[in-house]
């Protein structure tokens, strides 16, 4: 249980995929501009991401090597389907808000990354907690730098107005400029709580 809870834990700080190994990094920075968006885009790539490597890690073994990513496609592209059809059906100003980045999805370097490099080479349950820390991980971050950016850009968080009246709206925030700078001092917070987390560690050690 010990090594599941690592596994889990490395994707939400140590290996976080957007702070710590910059992939997906398109899609972050292009729907971040409301927690909505932010939030819709995690839970979507968390639910892709763990029922592919679920699937994957139980046909690890007949999966033939040499059509291995072919086959990997094909599954991440059936669960981003789903995704994206309950989505247009049941939230259709999110999935429009969205746009071209849902379908993107299949494509994204977070899941086929995942699904390469650990959930066709792991059995089930590690591949379930890897995928569910990975998508935590992805998610928080995406809430946090929506949260950021649409407080700073429009005054408000999900559309509630938070701000006074006197307040005036930071346009810079919501334009892709404002989404990089955010996204650099969360890095940097990363960077100093990993610091903080391996110094407390070897302290106790």
């Amino acid at each position: 249980m010990k090594s599941l809870w690592k596994t889990f834990k490395q994707g939400i700080i140590y290996e976080n995929p957007l702070l710590m190994l910059m992939i997906g990094l398109c899609s972050a920075l292009a729907v971040t501009s409301n927690v909505a968006n932010g939030l819709g885009m995690g839970l979507a790539m968390t639910f892709v991401l763990l029922f592919s490597e679920i699937v994957i890690s139980l046909f690890r073994k007949v999966i033939p090597n040499s059509v291995r990513i072919p086959i990997f496609i094909i599954i991440i592209a059936a669960f981003t389907t789903m995704v994206d059809l309950v989505m247009k059906a049941y939230f259709p100003d999110l999935s429009k808000s969205m746009g071209v980045f849902i379908p993107l999805i299949v494509v994204n370097c977070i899941i086929m990354g995942r699904v390469e490099a650990f959930a066709s080479k792991q059995k089930v349950m590690p591949a379930i907690f890897d995928s569910l820390g990975m998508g935590l991980g992805y998610t928080w971050v995406m809430i946090a730098i929506s949260a950021v950016r649409e407080l700073l850009g429009n005054g408000s968080l999900a559309g509630i107005p938070l701000m006074p009246a006197s307040y005036k709206p930071i346009l810079f925030f919501i334009l892709p400029p404002g989404g990089f700078l955010v996204f650099g001092l969360f890095i940097s917070f990363n960077i100093w709580l990993k610091g903080k987390m391996d110094k407390t560690a070897k302290e106790r050690a």
